[in-house]
């Protein structure tokens, strides 16, 4: 059942959800097991793709740049292992695109690179030196979007940041990691968090967390309180999808972020929890981002919340947990709301990876049936929309018409879906229409 509330533009509650964190909320983070093999894809980021630097039947270390940055929007990928590089090959990712990937055998021996090593005096480090750090660690949003970091945190003139917001929330069902990272690692969250305080020149940062994470909450003030941080914890009811930047943003701040705005031109930048932990590790510790925290649910013999190198195959993670239990129909890469089903699982763990979720019968949408105008919808889309209005265009391949609906400002959240009545998967028509606008206006461009 989906409970709509108000004081913010749309967003839901879903309780029948609500057990799925249950599952994995309780339960540590664990090493998974290093993989043998490992597919290092080169794009796995927002922005431009990477450079290989690495040659079939070299031998590379941990931490080491296998893949090169040549742009600003972009960021370097490591080698997750030690071994030996099999080939420079091609794979697909779970999006669906075909990329270049670097392929290598582990040695089991787990060997640093030499540039990988803890620093010292990093208080005396300046933003510039902490912002060349993060862009040669390759660190990307671990929400989900994978949109580099430093890019991020990079000052821009006529936008000043006076306010770094830490996003806590989690509010997908069933995904736990970001949870558990904050009663594990919160004093490493909070560190990363000053780190891009002073990098942006923000005097202040705000947390905010949902109420169904307490604990979280009382763990993150007393990290800020333990390294002398004066940040604000903010705990907010718990509500699908008040994670998301221009929801949290406002939720926050009050700080409305229009469509084409970003948010330093409201003074603010949002970075999640993870993200922020990955920070710490770069800058203390000298270490890359080669690996991540993702949750293994649904049905799934043994769930759990893993560190897993970057690079691991998807199928090996789920055998590692038990395997699959009977009657699984969908496999799921991130949340149930916003992530996309798999339609194999010998595809590569990447940096924007944060769950594998199994689902049986019950995901699995029924016969649509035409629209009732019921205007749900519109009442719980964030963004303000008439997705209803979008899917019938849409299903025409009425692209004008998407886009004078506003299509382009979709979160693809997945609200509008479930709740529909008629069971019309209108989510997947709004992604379709921008999809659609997207090619249009590139053909127009070409043309001048």
């Amino acid at each position: 059942m989906a409970v709509f509330l108000r004081g913010l533009p749309g967003g839901i509650r879903i309780r029948e959800f609500g057990k799925g964190k249950e599952a994995t909320q309780g339960l540590p983070i664990r090493d998974a097991k290093a993989p043998v093999r490992v597919v290092v894809a080169l794009r796995q980021h927002m922005g431009e793709p990477n450079v290989a630097t690495a040659k079939a039947g070299q031998k590379v270390d941990m931490g080491q740049v296998i893949g090169a940055a040549e742009d600003l929007i972009s960021a370097p990928v490591h080698a997750p292992v030690s071994g030996r590089v099999v080939k420079l090959d091609h794979c697909v990712l779970p999006n669906g695109l075909y990329t270049p990937a670097v392929v290598i055998d582990n040695d089991f021996q787990d060997r640093w690179h030499a540039s990988c090593t803890p620093r010292d005096h990093v208080d005396a480090l300046d933003a510039t030196q902490l912002l060349q750090i993060v862009r040669e660690a390759g660190i990307v949003g671990l929400s989900g979007s994978a949109f580099p970091t430093a890019a991020k945190l990079a000052p821009v003139a006529e936008s000043p940041v006076d306010t770094v917001i830490l996003n806590g929330m989690e509010c997908e069902p069933y995904l736990t990691c970001d949870h558990r990272l904050m009663l594990e690692a919160s004093e490493q969250i909070a560190d990363g968090l000053v780190f891009a305080q002073r990098m942006l020149g923000a005097p202040n940062a705000i947390v905010g967390i949902e109420d169904d994470k307490l604990d979280a909450a009382e763990a993150m003030r007393q990290a800020f309180a333990n390294i002398g941080a004066n940040v604000r914890v903010e705990v907010l009811p718990a509500r699908y999808a008040r994670g998301s930047e221009r929801q949290l943003i406002y939720a926050l701040t009050k700080r409305t972020l229009r469509q084409g705005i970003l948010p330093k031109q409201v003074g603010a930048t949002m970075l999640n929890v993870g993200t922020a932990a990955a920070i710490s590790c770069a800058v203390r510790q000298g270490k890359p981002l080669i690996d991540r925290v993702i949750t293994l649910a649904g049905r799934i013999a043994e769930p759990a919340n893993l560190r897993v190198r970057i690079g691991t195959a998807i199928a090996d993670l789920i055998d590692e947990c038990g395997g699959l239990t009977e009657g699984v129909e969908k496999v799921v890469l991130g949340g149930p709301m916003m992530g996309a089903a798999l339609y194999r699982l010998n595809l590569p763990v990447i940096k924007g990876v944060n769950g594998i979720l199994a689902f049986g019968k019950e995901s699995v949408l029924p016969q649509a049936r035409p629209c009732i105008r019921c205007g749900r919808c519109h009442d719980s889309c964030p963004m303000g929309l008439l997705p209803n209005h979008i899917d019938l265009v849409a299903r025409s391949n009425r692209w004008d018409l998407a886009q004078k609906h506003n299509a382009m400002a979709c979160m693809e959240c997945g609200i509008c879906s479930y709740v529909c009545p008629s069971k019309r998967n209108v989510a997947q028509a709004c992604a379709t229409a921008k999809a659609a606008i997207r090619v249009r206006q590139a053909e127009k461009a070409q043309k001048g």
